[in-house]
């Protein structure tokens, strides 16, 4: 799993993502491109288009087709179970909370301020252990 998270864990508001941090964006782009990403059907509407070199799934319930570059995924935890290669979970929050019980790694970058979120990464604290930070 890989988000940006801040200080109370929130990851957007109604309107999307309130930070603008272009290193964390290239961090974000180096981790994921030439891999699989999987989002929840929101943060594939806030998509114009399919994130560049890298395999788009989207967690959908199957009743509107998906743009042209996205592929569906009805069942995120059947998926999960099934999936042997790496994979990154991109959000949002419902995607995050699904998946975290799957998740081996989480690269988190988190931020010193209250953003005033409405939508908010998983409790993970007590089942990961921190390996590393920078």
């Amino acid at each position: 799993m890989i988000a940006a998270i801040d200080s109370k864990r929130g990851i957007a508001d109604d309107y999307g993502i309130p930070w603008d941090l272009p290193k964390d964006k290239a961090y974000f782009r180096s981790k994921t491109e030439g891999g699989t990403v999987v989002m929840g059907y929101r943060v594939y509407l806030e998509l114009v288009e399919p994130l560049p070199n890298r395999q788009n799934l989207v967690l959908t319930d199957g009743t509107e087709p998906l743009r042209s570059g996205f592929e569906p995924i009805l069942d995120l935890e059947k998926f999960l179970s099934e999936y042997k290669d790496d994979l990154w979970i991109i959000g949002g929050a419902v995607t995050y909370q699904l998946a975290l019980p799957f998740a081996e790694e989480l690269y988190l970058t988190k931020l010193t301020k209250d953003f005033a979120c409405t939508k908010f990464f998983p409790s993970y604290e007590s089942d990961f252990v921190r390996v590393s930070q920078s």
